[in-house]
């Protein structure tokens, strides 16, 4: 097992059951352990011969939340405690944000490479979204109006804009009556992926499973 035997093999076994917290469970089959267990033990094969590079593929995915933490725990103890270099993929953009450096990929091709804040950096300014019941007319408004371009997804109207809580108020007005609702925030990743595509991230995670 990877040259592994004797005294060497042993100690490490134990170690990464201490660390992955599988100690109590170690005359149980692996049959008989839940999905977020047996996600453990299959790191723990993983990490027995101390690899510098660890490659995994959606390692979350099917897990619970609490599961999901606990793996994320140990994974960030391998790279942070460890320096053990993890390449790993996820159509979770909040466990995107963990990376150091991230590549977005969109229909197989990498849109954007850097790290997290690095990209969000790359938006124009803040991001503002319009809830609306006439998307295209509100569109239209804008950019009549104020001379302002959006984009439309779904019933939403979405624009980047420097200082954008300095808009709301024009923007309320040019709106009128079929505004719902407005939100102002900072750039997050899906707005990074919603840049550099066109669409939502949600929407290519829909596309993918009809």
């Amino acid at each position: 097992l990877y040259g592994l035997h004797g005294k060497l093999l042993a100690d490490r076994k134990e170690r990464l059951l201490e660390q992955l917290k599988l100690a109590d469970r170690r005359r149980q089959r692996v049959e008989q352990l839940s999905g977020g267990l047996r996600r453990r033990v299959e790191l723990a094969k993983g990490m027995l011969h101390q690899p510098e590079l660890l490659l995994l593929d959606e390692p979350s995915t099917g897990l619970d939340p609490g599961a999901r933490a606990d793996l994320w725990q140990y994974l960030l103890f391998l790279r942070d405690e460890l320096g053990v270099t993890i390449v790993l993929t996820t159509h979770l953009l909040e466990e995107a944000e963990r990376a150091d450096r991230i590549a977005i990929l969109d229909r197989g091709r990498i849109v954007a490479i850097g790290a997290p804040e690095e990209l969000k950096a790359t938006v124009g300014g803040d991001t503002l979204t319009i809830e609306t019941d006439q998307p295209e007319a509100v569109i239209e408004a804008l950019r009549r109006e104020l001379q302002l371009e959006a984009q439309r997804f779904d019933h939403s109207v979405r624009l980047e804009l420097p200082e954008a809580h300095q808009w709301v108020p024009r923007i309320v007005e040019v709106a009128g009556e079929s505004l719902k609702s407005i939100q102002v925030g900072k750039p997050t990743l899906e707005d990074v992926f919603i840049d550099k595509t066109g669409h939502r991230f949600m929407e290519l995670e829909v596309e993918a499973s009809s």
